[in-house]
């Protein structure tokens, strides 16, 4: 993190006057109710000076996908349809949140909003034109398109807040965070990005206005639309938090908080209440759902806890920190110790894992070195690797350039690859200090075939690539194992 952050009049602000930062994901702004539930929540929450963050509505972001799709094949007529849906489903909800309300400044912010999504869908519509009739859909152009769903959203949520009786204005994200220009994966400058902050936000907080802004993008500093990639409004919301200096983060979702395992996998998961920020963090990385894998690091590098709370649960928001009376998780820098050596499992499915043999070369100065920088120059990322006296094998889940990279490995190794795999990961920091868990591990998967094993690396976790089609019940069999008498300090019943 950079040191501007530290130096910033935002990151100095004394901690009554900091900032919560509440980021909505697309179910929590997915129509009407939700969004009146979103304004209900954000109300609760005035006293503590909110910036609120916005992903798009649910199921947008896939039609924008599907829109990318139609432009590359040139089928307008379709395309054409998805926008019409678009525009339904944007005004039906601004008129749903307006109601009846006669109040002169709501139907004037109604029409501002109406008039403001029509233009973006023209807009929408002008760029599958474009991209149908150049044939072509770069990263570039793909962020372009992706953008629009959090470019819609500030407008709804705009109107459920005034519809509250709360001041709020949009603040395009594109003016506030800075990137480099890996599009569809963009990487945050944060001395620039602070610089725009303190200019943009700071001053609306002061005077008692919420920000309102879309999570998932950004631009570079030409001020052309960048994107985290998908997922990556949490990431948003972490790094506005980290560069206001707030109290803390929360992260709405539709779930109760993190839990032990995935619930359409196992039965009998349990909601963890707290959890330290590198145990979340391996988690989010290896397959977790809640929260995007990036989402963690500015708050950890400002210590800054973070809340993912469910929208939907039947419950009264409290003012002030959430309390016992809220479910969710609690990630913060130090976590209570717990009696399970493990707290949460989870997998990334369809990986692919690759051999590197040389029987020649495995001992040879520079052998390894040039394995990354393979890797290196396609921007991918390698999740595990194990070695032997002859062999590299590693994981990757980004499969987009395999077939080039195994062409380049092929120069000076032999290389062997394999899909249809899957890496199960267990988390827990009372991993390190508890002997004979991986023996346990072991006999708890039974007959299923472990085709590599790594543990130590981070010393809070053990990671196993299997077939994919073994997941369901590796996932069973470990929970059913380690997850059950749980420490209630830590987990809910």
């Amino acid at each position: 993190m950079n040191a501007a952050l530290v130096d910033s009049p935002a990151a100095n602000a004394p901690p009554g006057n900091a900032p919560v930062v509440m980021k909505f994901g697309g179910t929590s702004c997915e129509d009407a109710t939700a969004l009146t539930r979103l304004a209900r929540i954000v109300a609760d929450r005035t006293p503590e000076h909110p910036v609120v963050v916005v992903s798009a509505m649910a199921k947008v972001t896939d039609s924008l996908v599907e829109l990318a799709r139609l432009a590359l094949t040139g089928d307008i007529a379709a395309a054409d349809v998805v926008i019409a849906s678009l525009r339904t489903r944007h005004l039906t909800a601004l008129r749903e949140l307006a109601g009846t309300s006669l109040a002169a400044a709501l139907a004037a912010a109604l029409a501002e909003a109406e008039a403001a999504v029509n233009g973006l869908l023209q807009d929408l519509s002008e760029l599958v034109r474009g991209i149908a009739a150049v044939g072509e859909l770069t990263d570039r152009t793909r962020d372009a398109m992706l953008s629009f769903g959090e470019r819609l959203s500030p407008w709804l949520a705009r109107l459920a807040l005034e519809g509250a009786g709360l001041r709020a204005q949009i603040v395009d994200a594109r003016h506030v965070i800075v990137t480099d220009a890996q599009y569809t994966r963009a990487q945050p400058l944060y001395p620039e990005s602070q610089r725009h902050a303190d200019e943009r936000l700071v001053p609306l907080i002061a005077a008692g206005v919420i920000p309102v802004l879309g999570g998932f993008i950004a631009a570079t500093a030409q001020g052309v639309t960048s994107t985290f990639g998908r997922g990556g409004s949490d990431f948003s919301g972490a790094i506005l938090g980290a560069l206001l200096g707030a109290r803390r983060i929360e992260i709405w979702t539709d779930v109760d908080g993190m839990l032990t395992a995935d619930p359409r996998v196992c039965d009998g998961v349990r909601r963890i209440k707290v959890i330290s920020f590198q145990e979340a963090a391996e988690s989010a990385y290896f397959g977790a759902k809640v929260l995007h894998p990036s989402t963690l690091l500015p708050a950890m590098e400002k210590s800054i806890p973070v809340w993912v709370l469910n929208s939907r649960a039947d419950i009264k928001v409290l003012s002030g920190p959430p309390d016992g009376q809220l479910t969710g998780t609690l990630i913060t820098t130090r976590a209570p110790r717990t009696r399970s050596p493990i707290k949460c499992i989870s997998c990334k499915r369809k990986i692919a894992v690759i051999d590197v043999v040389s029987t020649r070369m495995l001992q040879a100065h520079g052998f390894l070195q040039a394995i990354w920088d393979v890797f290196a120059r396609y921007e991918c990322p390698v999740d595990m690797v194990s070695t032997s006296e002859v062999s590299v094998s590693l994981t990757v889940s980004d499969t987009r350039s395999l077939v080039e990279i195994v062409d380049e490995l092929g120069r000076f190794a032999e290389v062997r690859y394999e899909g249809r795999k899957a890496i199960i990961c267990l988390v827990g920091e009372s991993l390190r200090n508890t002997p004979g868990v991986a023996a346990k591990v072991f006999s708890a998967m039974g007959d299923i075939n472990l085709r590599m094993i790594s543990q130590g690396a981070s010393e809070i976790n053990i990671g196993m690539v299997i077939e994919d089609d073994d997941v369901p019940r590796a996932m069973r069999q470990l929970h059913d194992r380690f997850l059950v008498d749980l420490d209630p300090a830590v987990f809910a019943g």
